[in-house]
Parts: C-alpha cells; structure tokens; sequence
C-alpha cells in the first residue's frame, strides 16, 4: 500500500490539482471536494504537478478498487490523509498514453489482490476526469473510436469462411477477436496493419504477471486462455501472406498475449519467415520475445526477421530475474538478442513495462543507459505496467525503491542524451522504420 509522505508536502497541494474519486460500491463515483487527490510512486504517496494532469484518454475507464482507501491532500491544510468515503478509484489508459503515478491508497487487510490492469491515479476536475499520463505515441491503431463491429463481424466470417482448415486463424477469430477483444485480432479482421500470429503453447519463464497462463495455487486469474496447439508453417504462411500484400502499413507479429514463448517454436517460425519472403517483400516481420534464445534470434535474422521487441519489467538483472523467473535463460542472454538483430541491420525495442517509482529510479535509469549504448536499442515502447502494485513489490521483494527522477523527467533525460531513440507504444511499420518514424496516422 502506499504510504503516506507529508514530510515532502508542505501545502504542495494547490486549486489546480483534481478532486480525490472514490466509489460507493454500486458502480458509482464521486469526487471528495475536501482532498485533493495525490499519486503513488514506488510505496509512496506524491503530490502530481499540475502539469502532469491530461483530460482521461477516450477508451480510458474508471476502477473501484475494493478494500483500499485512497489518499488524499487536504484542501485546508494541505496535510495527507485518507478518504473516509467509500473505495479507491484507478484509472485505465488506453494504449498509445503512459501513466506517470500510480493510484494511492491504503490497503485494508484481508484485501483481495487485484487483477492484471493498470491502475493509473486518476481525479476530478474542471467537470472531466483527469489522470496523471503522456501520449507517447500518435499511431491510433488501437483507438476505440476506430474499431467498427460490422466490419470487424464481417472480417471474422470472411476469413473463417476463406481460411475454413486454419486453426489460428480460427483462434484469433473465437477466442483472441469475439471473446477477449484483443486490438491487435481485432485489427487484423478489419484487414489492418499489425497482424498477430501466436506460434508457442508454452514458455520458458514464469512470469509473476503472465496473462495467459497463472498456477491454480495464485491468487489472481489469468486475463486470457493460452494457446493449446502447435501451429504449422502452413498455416501461418496461408493467412499471412495476404495480410503484408492487401493491409495499410502491414506488420506480422510472432509472439502475443495469448502465448508463452514464441522462441520455443523458433524452427517453426524460421520456415515460415522463409516461405513468407518467397511469396511477397511487403511489410515487415516481427517477434514479440523475452529475448532468451539469441542463436534461435540469429537464425530468425537470417532468414527474414525485421524487427524484435523485447519485453521486460526492468533492465536490472536483479529486478528482472524475480519477476520473470526464467528456465535454463539469463537476463545478459536478451541483451545479446538485442545486439544480433541491430548486427542484422533490424530495429530493435524494448517492452519497458512502466512502473512509477521503480521504472524512474536512479539505478534503473544508469542501468537504461548502459543498456541502450550497449546494444544500439533503437526504441522504447512505454507499456503500463498491468499489475497490482502491492502484489508486485511484494513478490520480488523490494521494500525499497530508492532515489526517484520522475516518469516525465527520465523520459526527457533519455531524450536529450540518446536523441535518435524513438519512442512509442507499438510496433512501427516498415514505412516508419525507414524514415517518416513521426508520420501521422488517420483513421
């Protein structure tokens, strides 16, 4: 739980900040107009800058956070305390926005652990709901406004009708489309940009946070069912192919949420790179990866492999290790992926999992440094962090988060320093990553 911090307040809260939210436990929410509210970094409560405030994203939602109180600054003496009104309220952003706090509140005991979302800090003001993020990215691939369910429902009965023997396309279209409304499955049956491709029914790490696959002994539950079958190069060449040759900025991606670990299957995707590359040059291809096979990563590069992401919670191996929890890999293993495919002339990213207070800490910014020099990273994509705060500090065991920069402030430093960094939230496109990377995107 956060804790409260008055030492650093000193009246810091001011009439331009938002109202605390909280819940009444039937749906509904409220501003408490006697706290301002505050966000949390690491396990401490913060006063926002004014300036960190946006207007709530659209596609952006609201959370009842049960059990938890939240915390607040009060409007007349600018001291922390809690809100005595129902629960805590969190905020989801949407895709292409990244959180700079955390929501702040007090657990209760006995609390049930929360599911795998984002809970960014979030308040009222000015008649809207605000919260303490940044657009990081202006591809609107995954905007809500864009998606058009008779599109989308006529996508889906097109290609099962076109692809009727393909079990992932089958897949993507029951479970990853209709039943999860995954963006990326949703995409591809309006016939757009990112194609996703689960390849690896299983995994090589055990992540605290996995979305697809949690031990019947955890206390949460997985957001998604994994995939349960190999797939074959076949099958994997037969849908996508049309795919790079028919969609606006194509992309295929290997590895997705509802997988383990594509590099298992790298043989597999190995064929099918190849036999992709016989059929059309168009587009590029990409694997969404832990990282953890570099000589499987090397041969992906020979035989077509575009660009790689990386996904991590940390660049500091003793942040990363109990997080992921890897079998027969180390954290220097997907550092040595990122230095192959930049070898291979590839783009490289990685998956920075955002998590304010450890993701800014001064540690954890000289180890980015070092990382991104190291392997000539060309990317960061700025993911939030979905997990409950409280859960994830505890199971890596840090009580402690150290000296803080700021979300805001890190990025900027990495800015300044590595000016051909790019930043962003998804995989660009071939056109992007060979020149117009700020291209405006329309729907």
């Amino acid at each position: 739980m956060a804790k409260k911090n008055n030492d650093i307040i000193n009246g810091s809260g001011n009439k331009n900040s938002p109202y605390i939210l909280f819940s009444d436990g039937n749906g509904n929410i409220f501003e408490d107009t006697s706290l301002y509210v505050t966000g949390r970094s690491g396990w401490d409560a913060l006063p926002v800058p004014a300036d960190e405030w946006i207007a709530l994203p659209s596609g952006g939602q609201l959370y009842e956070l049960p059990d938890r109180k939240g915390i607040g600054i009060d409007v007349q003496t600018g001291e922390m305390r809690l809100c005595d009104k129902g629960w805590a309220v969190a905020a989801f952003i949407p895709p292409a926005f990244t959180g700079l706090y955390l929501a702040a509140y007090e657990t209760l005991p006995g609390a049930a652990t929360l599911p795998l979302f984002c809970y960014t800090a979030a308040g009222w003001k000015d008649d809207g709901f605000y919260v303490p993020a940044v657009r990081i990215e202006k591809d609107i691939r995954q905007e809500s406004a864009g998606f058009e369910e008779h599109k989308i429902n006529e996508g889906v009965n097109k290609f099962l009708t076109a692809y009727s023997h393909n079990r992932l396309v089958k897949h993507l279209a029951q479970n990853c489309c209709l039943t999860y409304h995954c963006p990326a499955a949703r995409n591809y049956f309006m016939g757009r940009w990112e194609c996703p491709i689960p390849t690896s029914p299983a995994c090589n790490a055990n992540c605290i946070g996995c979305i697809s696959f949690q031990p019947q002994e955890e206390t949460i539950t997985s957001t998604q069912d994994r995939l349960m079958f190999k797939p074959t190069a076949e099958e994997i060449v037969e849908y996508t192919v049309p795919h790079l040759e028919t969609a606006q900025y194509p992309i295929v991606s290997f590895g997705q949420g509802c997988e383990g670990e594509p590099l298992l299957m790298w043989e597999t995707i190995n064929e099918a790179i190849i036999e992709i590359r016989k059929h059309t040059q168009r587009g590029s291809i990409n694997i969404n990866t832990n990282g953890s096979k570099p000589d499987a990563v090397k041969a992906l590069c020979e035989a077509g492999l575009d660009s790689i992401r990386v996904s991590t919670n940390s660049v500091r191996a003793e942040i990363y290790t109990p997080y992921y929890r890897p079998n027969n890999y180390a954290f220097n293993d997907i550092v040595e992926s990122l230095k192959i495919v930049n070898a291979y002339g590839g783009w490289t990213s990685i998956n920075y999992f955002v998590f304010p207070g450890m993701t800014d800490s001064v540690d954890e910014y000289e180890a980015l440094r070092k990382l991104i020099s190291a392997t000539g990273l060309k990317m960061i994509q700025w993911r939030n962090f979905n997990i409950d705060p409280d859960w994830y500090l505890g199971k890596i065991g840090v009580n402690e988060t150290g000296e803080r920069l700021g979300i805001k402030q890190m990025m900027q430093l990495v800015r300044d320093e590595f000016p051909d960094l790019k930043f962003g939230y998804f995989n660009p496109s071939i056109e992007r990553i060979k020149g117009n990377f700020e291209m405006d995107f329309a729907h």
